[in-house]
């Protein structure tokens, strides 16, 4: 048990910063950064690279929340002694605002470069922009929605702290559930278009 909280607590301002980036991409402000990443272009297969839903306002905003909220969580987390040392980023970095800020926002940056893949995926697949596939592919790329940011995410912790197999898997696997979870929650409140 001690073992799935540790992931939570490590990865909590990560939930916090793509709830707030979804937000943020849906309110109409900033909109000079809705520009597609891809600016339309297309691929001699007459497809697009990404498609029009990822865009710089999303990439833009998902790298500076994911600063954001990995400071606010570390302030929240001083404040809660029994909590602060089950975040695996602070056994090697001191939990100061500049060590959560910087990586705050390489775990935004990643969360939001680990997504591109699979937009150019779907693309060569044909599969609509924000949709989820209905063919043989639909559930091969519900699961990949949910866990190609966190797999993204799961690097930065492997490559900036002792990390055991099991720990990287276990960001994977759970941070893709509690993405579904969040999906779900989202659509209710419709800041979402699809449930997955």
């Amino acid at each position: 048990m001690e073992t799935i909280l540790s992931l939570y607590i490590t990865l909590m301002s990560v939930i916090f910063a793509g709830i707030a980036n979804m937000v943020f991409c849906k309110y109409p402000i900033a909109h000079r950064l809705m520009i597609p990443m891809d600016a339309g272009k297309r691929l001699s297969d007459g497809k697009r690279l990404f498609g029009q839903n990822k865009t710089w306002k999303g990439f833009i905003g998902m790298t500076l929340f994911g600063g954001l909220f990995q400071v606010i969580w570390g302030l929240i987390l001083k404040m809660l002694p029994s909590l602060e040392p089950l975040n695996l980023f602070y056994g090697v970095f001191i939990n100061s605002i500049l060590n959560n800020l910087w990586i705050g926002l390489l775990l935004g940056l990643a969360y939001a470069l680990f997504e591109l893949p699979n937009s150019f995926m779907k693309r060569r697949l044909e599969i609509k922009p924000g949709k989820t596939a209905t063919n043989q592919w639909k559930w091969f790329f519900v699961f990949i929605d949910q866990a190609d940011s966190l797999l993204g995410c799961a690097l930065v912790v492997a490559l900036l702290i002792p990390t055991s197999w099991s720990q990287f898997f276990g960001f994977i696997l759970l941070g893709a559930a509690t993405h579904i979870v969040i999906n779900q929650l989202l659509y209710f409140f419709k800041l979402r278009k699809n449930p997955f």
